[in-house]
């Protein structure tokens, strides 16, 4: 592990925005009501956590859910990320990877499943 990556937050979240740009756009458009945030640590006590997803899988949505919920969230920690990368070519490709995990976590995809996927 070397030093951590030098990224203003600014060019973090183009590197973000880059990531997403990535990500197939047939599996984009079946997200729904999701946001991406960024934030720069994770709250609990994993320092290295990379991206959380946080809401109701869509498996698990009710026929009630989605009038009054709020968006499910994904955050992409600028911290963790910055300290696991090597470089900012090494930050998109980790931050699209992060995404489409959190994202498989939206569609009700266990962790198994996307190791299975190549996405592990």
């Amino acid at each position: 592990m070397g030093a951590m990556v030098e990224m203003s937050p600014e060019e973090f979240e183009s590197a973000v925005d880059d990531a997403i740009d990535a990500i197939p756009e047939d599996l984009l458009n079946l997200v729904d009501n999701v946001v991406i945030l960024i934030e720069d640590e994770p709250e609990g006590d994993d320092k290295d956590l990379l991206g959380l997803y946080d809401g109701v899988a869509l498996t698990e949505r009710g026929s009630e859910w989605g009038m009054v919920d709020l968006p499910d969230r994904i955050f992409i920690y600028r911290g963790p990320t910055l300290r696991y990368c090597e470089d900012a070519d090494h930050v998109r490709e980790e931050v699209a990877i992060t995404v489409v995990h959190e994202i498989a976590h939206h569609f009700g995809i266990d962790d198994e499943r996307l190791h299975a996927l190549g996405w592990g």
